[in-house]
């Protein structure tokens, strides 16, 4: 097993789309074509601060892990956030990925951001379980609110 651990490349464009479509089918949502297409074009500009880092095992792609940086009021430098960590599900198992997980807190630790956070729905145990390894829950409660939805109420 040969495992590599790299940012998303362009060529990997085809493979990346797969695996999105399984994790939108995972969490049981649809993406317009239009997000999926803009989150990609986000990925490879490097002006973005949009960022996938993938993992390629024995050649092909096997997981990704989609993460930004961004200011905080409450340290002196940026924060990570890992908006989306997805492993096939044929390969779970083989550590995909925790591999994803500690080249963040690598990178996260070379390039001197003070903290890397991320959430999972609560129903998640496998997930849950790979992330509570690393930190315990830190109590806090998500509230996220749709303006899409609030605009076109009004």
């Amino acid at each position: 097993m040969t495992l590599e651990i790299r940012t998303a490349e362009r060529s990997d464009e085809a493979h990346w789309r797969r695996l999105w479509t399984d994790y939108l089918a995972f969490y049981k949502v649809d993406v317009p074509a239009e997000v999926t297409d803009k989150t990609w074009a986000r990925i490879l500009d490097a002006a973005s601060p949009l960022t996938c880092r993938v993992a390629v095992l024995d050649g092909g792609l096997a997981g990704f892990a989609i993460h930004f940086t961004h200011p905080s009021t409450w340290v002196m430098t940026d924060d990570c956030y890992l908006e989306d960590l997805y492993v096939d599900e044929a390969k779970r198992g083989a550590g995909l990925g925790r591999a994803l997980l500690d080249d963040l807190v690598a990178l996260a630790e070379r390039s001197g951001w003070a903290r890397l956070y991320w959430h999972t729905d609560e129903s998640n145990h496998r997930a849950r379980k790979l992330y509570d390894s690393y930190v315990e829950v830190d109590g806090h409660v998500r509230y996220r609110m749709d303006l899409r939805r609030r605009r076109a109420a009004t």
